[in-house]
């Protein structure tokens, strides 16, 4: 009896001993199972924190960054504004089935260039090289990460820039092109290329475009900044009224190059507005300052552009803004790359914001249009008022900095005048029109008629005769 009492209680404490062991070792392996998970889990948030941004970098805000994904708030107000419609320059749009048709004719275009050349094969070589050891510098230029490997992007840079210079040469008369050319030959097709080139998304480092130009057209007796400018001057503006030789500018592209070429005289020679109390005032609509007795006048000169707008002695006096769907497609261009590049004068931005505010409604445009301040090729006035109502939604703007702050505070101050609204009221009643005037006049004659008469009378009265 005493031996079975032994033999389980010595069972029982064999069962407790492995029992202790094993909660032992689960203890053991559930602590061992804990480290590993969060191993793991420090391993992949610092391979999260330590990811790079790709599609916006971290040296999207240097001033080397320069060519910019437009922001999908504008895109979503016009899509084809910003997309290229018939030509890729640049990686961002590189590859797309939709402009396949141009990308084939590069190359002969590449071709036509050096086949001018003494040495063809060695120049494009030189240019390959060149390139290529531009490399670093060129992808700080795009604010998205470029996917393509180095071979693909010196490949691209080289046939693309060369592209563009050929095509300029050709335009211009440079040098020999076939007569039967379809880019040329076709009507429709140079002028989808010509805003394609000016598009920010369509872009290529302008440093990158100057050594081509060096290697390939070695003696052409012009700068490409003169060839560039006189290239878009055509579809721009009247041949000849843009600024080609007015200095030289520092353009980071194509786009920012054509941009400075139009920057306005006031904002070279402006200083900074002084700090008021008062909260600026945007500008009121045309026909509200036409009501308040201020004038309407195009400023037609030489070496002023569309941008250089002047107030004096009541007159507001605004070059003619040729409205076109290359002039539009331009503009809101110009203003996406200054709402991404903070490292420029925001003048386009500031001069679109001012014309959003002369137009309110189509009756604003159809005034201005009337008064030659604007040459409407663009369609209705309903149509030029959306047009400068959405080139304004989602933009930021900065009134206090505008080139045009003075002269808006001019305007205004000239408009809350009391002296000044009541003339121009008194003008627009009774001289808007010859039937009033001439009403105004009989009412006039009418008046010095009877204090005529009545002073006759009274000379009568007082000295009748005898």
């Amino acid at each position: 009896m005493e031996t079975n009492v032994g033999r389980n209680q010595n069972q029982n404490r064999n069962r407790n001993r492995e029992s202790r062991q094993s909660n032992h070792h689960d203890t053991t392996f559930t602590a061992a199972a804990s480290t590993d998970l969060e191993n793991n889990w420090s391993l992949e948030m610092k391979s999260k924190f330590e990811k790079k941004p790709t599609l916006l970098g971290e040296k999207a805000g240097k001033s080397s960054c320069c060519i910019f994904r437009v922001p999908r708030s504008l895109v979503e107000i016009n899509r084809k504004a910003y997309h290229p419609l018939i030509v890729s320059i640049g990686p961002y749009h590189h590859g797309s089935e939709d402009l396949t048709m141009i990308e084939e004719h590069k190359r002969r275009f590449l071709g036509s260039l050096f086949n001018r050349t003494n040495d063809p094969w060695g120049n494009l070589r030189l240019c390959f090289q060149t390139v290529e050891s531009l490399e670093a510098e060129i992808r700080e230029c795009y604010s998205q990460t470029i996917r393509f490997e180095s071979k693909e992007l010196v490949e691209m840079m080289v046939v693309d820039g060369c592209f563009i210079i050929e095509l300029v040469c050709e335009l211009l008369n440079l040098a020999t092109k076939d007569p039967d050319d379809p880019i040329f030959k076709m009507d429709w097709i140079l002028p989808f290329v010509m805003r394609d080139l000016l598009k920010l998304e369509n872009q290529i480092p302008y440093s990158v475009l100057e050594k081509l130009f060096k290697i390939s057209v070695p003696n052409l007796g012009d700068t490409l900044q003169n060839l560039i400018l006189k290239f878009f001057s055509f579809s721009l503006e009247k041949p000849g009224s843009m600024r080609t030789n007015a200095g030289k500018f520092q353009g980071k592209h194509l786009l920012d190059l054509v941009r400075e070429s139009f920057r306005p005289q006031s904002s070279r020679s402006q200083s900074p507005p002084a700090k008021s109390n008062k909260h600026p005032q945007f500008i009121q609509p045309a026909k509200k300052l036409d009501r308040a007795g201020i004038k309407f006048k195009t400023r037609k000169s030489s070496d002023v552009c569309f941008l250089d707008v002047k107030f004096s002695n009541g007159v507001l006096r605004i070059p003619p803004l040729r409205m076109d769907d290359f002039i539009t497609c331009y503009i809101l261009n110009c203003v996406a790359f200054e709402q991404c590049y903070g490292h420029c004068e925001k003048f386009v931005t500031d001069y679109a914001t001012f014309m959003g505010c002369l137009i309110n409604n189509p009756i604003d445009a159809g005034f201005l249009s009337d008064h030659k301040i604007i040459e409407n090729y663009y369609g209705t006035d309903e149509e030029v008022t959306r047009f400068f109502d959405k080139v304004g939604k989602d933009v930021a703007f900065d009134l206090g900095k505008s080139y045009l702050y003075k002269l808006i505070e001019d305007v205004n101050e000239y408009y809350w005048n009391d002296w000044h609204v009541r003339w121009a009221s008194f003008k627009h009643i009774y001289f808007d029109t010859p039937w009033s005037f001439m009403s105004a006049l009989a009412a006039l004659i009418l008046l010095l008629l009877t204090m005529i008469q009545a002073l006759l009378a009274y000379i009568a009265y007082v000295h009748p005769r005898s």
